[in-house]
């Protein structure tokens, strides 16, 4: 019988952030954020101190009052409906993303949220790490969305988007547009972002003017829907599952040499541009006439109010009886 040795004990252990990431529970970073404000226990003692290690084999590890184990990790890529959401908890009642999959063990979470009024593509999974690095900006992954709004757009709208649009906590920018159609009644245009803000696509075209129809995500990296049908959900192949982590790693290797994309500036620095006034040749700030500005940051116009679906869980009507207990599940193989 081999005895085990004090070292070999050791070699088993791991941070407790990344035993929490890998077992589906959040990203390493949130796991952090969890650990530090007593929120994990290991064996019936708290632990809110950093570093913190745990044998996968031996120790018990609770979060919010529940068990936490290592399984096998899982990706599915779900056709999302209109009306589903993305969270794992709805007080509402309505049909979430996690209905549409299979009977599983593991616990899985959305990469990269849609709203209820979104379609399109879902990444969904238990593996933490690879989720924060295709959601995190630095690494500039990109996610395709076609999006259809009212009107007819102008020539500038590809310029404009490119440039930036400022939100209310910075600017945000499109990576690439396409003008897929246009008409006096509706346009249909191809947006790639590259940073992933709440309902981003939806507030910069709000900014300028332009109410979204419908919009529906076709990819993220390397995924893509191809002929996978609204509310279906399926395995990714080893291939995806490769080609995206080939992606992942060359985004890296570019974000460590210094040539990511950059990430889009923050609110607190463009406010703090805005504020600074130009100066003159004496110091003074420049005007063009009346007494010399004080410098102060002008206030700037709310955004415009993106409507709201009548009956959602916000204010309104009540949400329709939940169908949960029926969840439609199409596992496509």
């Amino acid at each position: 019988m081999k005895r085990v040795t004090t070292r070999d004990q050791k070699a088993k252990r791991m941070r407790l952030q990344k035993f929490l990431s890998e077992a589906g529970v959040a990203s390493r970073r949130r796991a952090e954020e969890m650990i530090e404000a007593g929120r994990v226990l290991i064996n019936d003692q708290i632990v809110n101190e950093l570093p913190a290690f745990v044998d996968p084999a031996r120790d018990r590890v609770v979060v919010d009052g529940s068990r936490v184990r290592l399984g096998a990790a899982e990706y599915f890529l779900v056709h999302k409906p209109k009306g589903v959401v993305c969270t794992n908890r709805d007080p509402a009642g309505r049909l979430r993303a996690i209905d549409l999959l299979p009977p599983i063990k593991a616990r899985l979470f959305v990469v990269g949220r849609l709203d209820a009024d979104s379609t399109g593509l879902l990444l969904m999974t238990n593996d933490g790490e690879l989720a924060e690095q295709i959601t995190h900006p630095r690494l500039g992954i990109p996610k395709v969305y076609r999006v259809e709004v009212r009107g007819q757009v102008p020539d500038d709208i590809v310029p404009l988007l490119k440039k930036g649009v400022h939100l209310a906590e910075g600017r945000a920018t499109a990576s690439e547009v396409e003008i897929i159609h246009r008409s006096r009644q509706s346009s249909v245009l191809m947006i790639t972002l590259r940073e992933g803000r709440n309902r981003q696509v939806r507030r910069m075209l709000a900014r300028l003017g332009h109410r979204v129809k419908t919009l529906k995500r076709v990819q993220i990296g390397p995924l893509s829907l191809k002929k996978l049908p609204v509310g279906a959900c399926r395995r990714l192949t080893s291939g995806e599952l490769t080609a995206l982590r080939r992606m992942l790693a060359r985004a890296r290797k570019e974000f460590e040499r210094g040539a990511a994309p950059a990430p889009s500036r923050s609110g607190s620095s463009g406010r703090r541009n805005a504020a600074r006034p130009k100066r003159g040749k004496a110091g003074s700030p420049r005007t063009k006439s009346g007494p010399a500005r004080t410098g102060k940051a002008q206030p700037r116009a709310p955004e415009p109010a993106i409507s709201k679906r009548a009956g959602s869980a916000r204010g309104g009507k009540k949400a329709p009886p939940s169908d949960r207990s029926r969840p439609r599940r199409r596992l496509i193989t």
